[in-house]
């Protein structure tokens, strides 16, 4: 986790994370406009918000995911172009399959977690997110239009075709106070650990706490 967090240069910066296949439905357009709107708006966060985007590539064959590929692309470079300053930029893209082993110290070390699809079923993601917060640090934003937020309702719930609403949740998700994001984070893991079938919230934390003595 720190080794991850010195190679990106997030020292002292605020991260947020998103975990997602390059799919229509998962809102990543939607997720990158919110952070264009976020800077926006409120500029002071500038030099100091990091969203990290892991995205796996799908379904390459087929022309409407290669389209959103570039979209996706393209979008990413405007907005780090846009909002770059000095050797600071918003977004860290790694477009690239990483082991779900892998995948877990970026989890850990994120204060927050936006799932914005636009249609999904219970997303593993948000729940797996919430289980690796040991510390209970941590808030998820979670799209309205997901299974799983039925079940996490102290999730900040966004729709996230509404960018301004959007923009002002991942403010109200960086400065909640430090009672609250426990209390939250505390209520959802209760949620996950109560229902037997997400049993593998064990074994995630097993791996985390083998890859942070590494």
């Amino acid at each position: 986790m720190d080794r991850i967090r010195k190679e990106l240069e997030l020292e002292d910066k605020i991260v947020a994370i998103g975990v997602d296949r390059i799919d229509h439905t998962k809102g990543i357009v939607e997720r990158i406009l919110a952070i264009d709107r976020f800077l926006d708006k409120y500029p002071q966060y500038k030099n100091k918000f990091v969203f990290i985007q892991i995205a796996s590539p799908s379904r390459t064959r087929i022309d409407n995911y290669r389209n959103l590929i570039n979209e996706i692309d393209a979008l990413v470079e405007k907005q780090n172009w846009k909002h770059t300053d000095g050797t600071w930029k918003p977004i860290i893209y790694l477009k690239k399959n990483l082991p779900q082993k892998e995948i877990y110290p970026y989890y850990a070390l994120a204060d927050i977690a936006i799932v914005s699809s636009l249609h999904d079923g219970m997303n593993l993601v948000a729940k797996e997110y919430v289980v690796t917060k040991s510390d209970l640090n941590g808030v998820l934003i979670l799209s309205r239009f997901t299974g799983a937020a039925r079940e996490l309702t102290d999730a900040l719930l966004i729709n996230p075709y509404a960018i301004d609403e959007f923009a002002d949740t991942i403010y109200m998700a960086i400065n909640m106070p430090p009672d609250e994001r426990k209390k939250r984070m505390a209520n959802m893991q209760k949620i996950i650990n109560d229902n037997n079938i997400y049993k593998w919230a064990a074994s995630i934390i097993s791996e985390l706490t083998i890859l942070k003595k590494e």
